[in-house]
């Protein structure tokens, strides 16, 4: 082999591995974006025309996010064509990112995209040129008008009614239509009558007569031969007539098929095509249509005495079954309006109250029935003391003072509601003491808190201040938090103190409210119950 053969055939090799290669051209229309801004990606390649070609589809591609993938755009080149495929591309945090190699696939054949890099900056603020301006205060929105719940509850009521009032209505319509047309040609030959009488033709309303006049023709059909004429196609009614003429064995002549064909399709014209056919040609159609209703109805065998009787049976059981829909109906109108005017109540008194307020009332939170109930001022223990509270206070047993304690008291009483284990208590403690000495407020607190300890609180937290009532009287307050833990169901909460300390000559009064923290109707007792305390000053 000589030389020159040797090249010629490697020219040709070369030429036939190119030719068969395919190349995919990669462009990007932005090398640098700003955040959240779209970058064009796009994808080209020129294959034959039997060449299947199918490029990546993918919600990302790489760091970036596919906003949109178009259509492909295809352009023939001579024998070839040239196909182009264009992508939308953002990202939304600043930075350089890569948009990968993609995979394109040419007759099952992988070949790959070349890869760019994108750089997503940040939107500079010149705080030069831009004044910074401090942060606004919160906007109180003002509720709106008590009245307007009113509006609203008497539109959605009067809603209800109304939609109530067009069933009625509806219902009563197509009972008094069934009354009236005791067989389906008679329905037909009336309609039809009618619809003559109202000249609408002759009046230029061509659209309007062609619609009622193949509308009273469907009907018929719908309600005589049973087939859902109403959603039919022209074509598809007739296919369907040729098939219940076969199973009904109905004597139905090719002729008065094709006389019902001619007149829907006229009608279509008319109706989609805004075709104006002629006067003579709409009073033949007119025609047409009253033979075919009557050729129809002769065309269907009379039913015999058993099918008669399983037609009166039918009928019985579908008057049964729209009786019981219609008390569903009734039941579920009646519901909705229910739930409307529950619902409008309900945003009324959200709307004035405020949503907690409307919550806890539903849900009875005791709290709040305390605070709401009818209260009662009474006067507790020697030296007494007198004090408004929502319930009245029962004398108790105090059996857990120190044996010490009891030694020197003369006279002791307490009264109370709850306990320390409940979500609220309240508690009076007056004593009077054998012999004259010193009171001490402060001994006299920590006692109360050794107390509370041996009946199962713990972390007492106590701040106090010196305390002064109206009249005068000087005494102790202290309160603070601790974490009452119920020795029988093992479980804590965390509660609030007030407690306040007077002494009078050799006698000692207390008053004890505690509550669970976070509690804002028990907050409200509290300070109405301390605010109400007085005292019968003693006289030295």
């Amino acid at each position: 082999m000589t030389k020159s053969k040797f090249y010629i055939i490697v020219f040709l090799l070369v030429s036939a591995i190119s030719f068969g290669q395919h190349t995919i051209e990669t462009k990007i229309d932005s090398t640098k974006i700003r955040i959240g801004a779209q970058v064009n990606l796009t994808l080209k390649t020129t294959v034959d025309s039997k060449a299947k070609v199918q490029f990546p589809e993918a919600k990302n591609f790489g760091a970036l996010e596919v906003l949109e993938s178009y259509p492909v755009d295809t352009v023939k080149n001579d024998a070839q064509y040239e196909l182009v495929k264009r992508y939308g591309l953002t990202q939304f945090d600043s930075g350089r990112y890569v948009v990968p190699k993609l995979q394109v696939l040419i007759n099952n054949k992988p070949f790959f995209t070349d890869s760019l890099l994108v750089e997503v900056t940040n939107i500079k603020v010149d705080t030069l040129k831009q004044k910074m301006y401090d942060i606004k205060p919160i906007i109180e929105v003002k509720a709106p008008p008590a009245a307007i719940w009113w509006y609203i509850l008497a539109l959605l009521i009067l809603g209800a009614i109304g939609y109530g009032i067009f069933l009625l209505l509806k219902k009563r319509k197509e009972k008094k239509e069934a009354e009236i047309f005791k067989t389906p040609i008679e329905k037909a030959t009336t309609l039809l009558t009618s619809l003559e009488s109202k000249e609408l033709w002759q009046h230029g309303e061509v659209k309007t007569y062609y619609s009622e006049l193949t509308d009273i023709a469907r009907n018929y059909i719908e309600e005589a031969i049973e087939i859902p004429a109403m959603e039919s196609t022209t074509s598809e009614l007739i296919v369907a007539l040729r098939a219940a003429a076969v199973k009904k064995k109905m004597t139905l002549t090719q002729e008065t098929l094709e006389s019902l064909e001619k007149v829907l399709k006229q009608a279509d014209l008319v109706k989609f095509a805004k075709s104006k056919p002629i006067d003579f040609e709409i009073a033949d159609d007119s025609n047409r249509i009253g033979k075919v209703i009557v050729t129809l109805d002769k065309s269907i065998p009379k039913p015999t005495e058993e099918e008669l009787l399983q037609d009166v049976r039918n009928e019985e059981l579908r008057l049964k079954k729209e009786k019981e829909k219609q008390r569903k109906r009734t039941i579920r109108l009646a519901v909705l309006g229910s739930v409307v005017a529950i619902a409008a109540v309900f945003g009324y008194f959200v709307a004035t109250k405020g949503f907690t307020s409307v919550k806890d009332t539903l849900l009875m939170n005791s709290s709040k029935s305390l605070l709401e109930s009818q209260w009662i001022k009474s006067e507790y223990g020697i030296p007494s003391v007198i004090v408004a509270t929502p319930k009245v206070l029962k004398r108790i047993d105090n059996k857990i003072l120190p044996k010490e304690t009891f030694a020197t008291i003369k006279e002791m009483q307490q009264f109370a509601y709850g306990t320390l284990m409940d979500k609220f208590s309240i508690t009076v403690f007056t004593a009077s003491y054998k012999q004259e000495g010193e009171i001490n407020l402060n001994t006299t607190l920590e006692g109360n808190l050794k107390l509370w300890e041996k009946q199962g609180a713990q972390n007492i937290l106590v701040k106090q201040e010196e305390y002064k009532t109206p009249e005068g009287i000087e005494g102790l307050k202290a309160y603070g938090t601790m974490s009452v833990l119920n020795p029988e169901t093992k479980k804590s909460h965390r509660a609030f103190y007030e407690l306040l300390l007077f002494k009078q000559d050799k006698g000692l009064q207390q008053i004890t409210v505690i509550h669970e923290e976070g509690d804002n109707y028990a907050d409200q007792i509290t300070k109405r119950i301390l605010n109400s305390v007085e005292f019968k000053k003693v006289n030295p």
